[in-house]
């Protein structure tokens, strides 16, 4: 395959960016997107030029770091993959391709198609966790849950952060990976400690760091590699109504 990539280049968050193009041959179809990058870095070394700075760690799809638009969509055409699941099969040879970092005011560029996500971190340590002693997987295992509850606590746990809800919401909003975050714990017996001040602490976060409101299009799970629902952020809503009632968390 033979491929033009439209990549974006910025040396750092205070200087401006813009695409550079380059021309990639010899790529296999079984080459996932990253490798095809790879590709392209180890030619780009080679001449003696600066490689493309991207984000990787796992490329199974859990890590959430392989962060990048691909052809204006989060991780790429397909759904419910991240970008590392993506193979160059989903495209033809000859196809222009560009490839960007996130776009978010709480996301800013660190280099090329790097992104600075610790707002993510922040939220999560603002209120993402339970303080009780769950003991031993055992002791765990023995507290009874109802399956709903353990299906929806699983379906929300399986978000792995990475962002392309901020970068497919028209306002880049956070309101999914909050919501997921909220719900994991909030479904189970061992969330319900900080279950009234949770949801006011993780949304004040979430809003103090820059992100949008969410104004329910849908987009944020239609992208997001885990197909979260939008479910979670229905129940994330009550529980912040019921937090503002009943809690006198600051």
């Amino acid at each position: 395959m033979h491929l033009t990539l439209n990549v974006w280049r910025q040396r750092n968050n205070s200087t401006e960016g813009g695409f550079v193009t380059y021309e990639v041959s010899d790529v296999s179809p079984d080459m996932s997107f990253l490798e095809m990058l790879d590709v392209l870095n180890e030619r780009l070394v080679h001449e003696g030029k600066e490689p493309i700075a991207f984000d990787h760690d796992c490329r199974e799809g859990i890590c959430g770091s392989c962060s990048m638009y691909i052809n204006g969509r989060p991780h790429g055409p397909l759904k419910g993959v991240a970008t590392c699941q993506l193979h160059m099969r989903s495209f033809k040879s000859g196809d222009t391709i560009a490839i960007e970092p996130w776009r978010a005011v709480a996301f800013p560029v660190i280099k090329d198609l790097v992104t600075d996500r610790t707002a993510f971190d922040r939220i999560i340590a603002s209120g993402g966790f339970v303080s009780v002693n769950t003991g031993n997987a055992r002791d765990a295992n023995s507290i009874p849950v109802r399956k709903e509850n353990a299906d929806d606590a699983f379906m929300a746990a399986s978000c792995i952060g990475c962002g392309a809800c901020v970068a497919a919401c028209k306002n880049s909003s956070a309101m999914l990976f909050v919501s997921a975050k909220i719900s994991q714990l909030a479904l189970l017996p061992q969330g319900q400690t900080e279950r009234k001040i949770r949801a006011e602490k993780m949304v004040a976060q979430m809003d103090s760091e820059g992100f949008g409101a969410c104004s329910n299009t849908g987009a944020c799970s239609a992208e997001c590699p885990k197909e979260i629902s939008l479910d979670t952020i229905a129940r994330t809503n009550r529980e912040y109504l019921g937090a503002k009632m009943t809690s006198s968390a600051v």
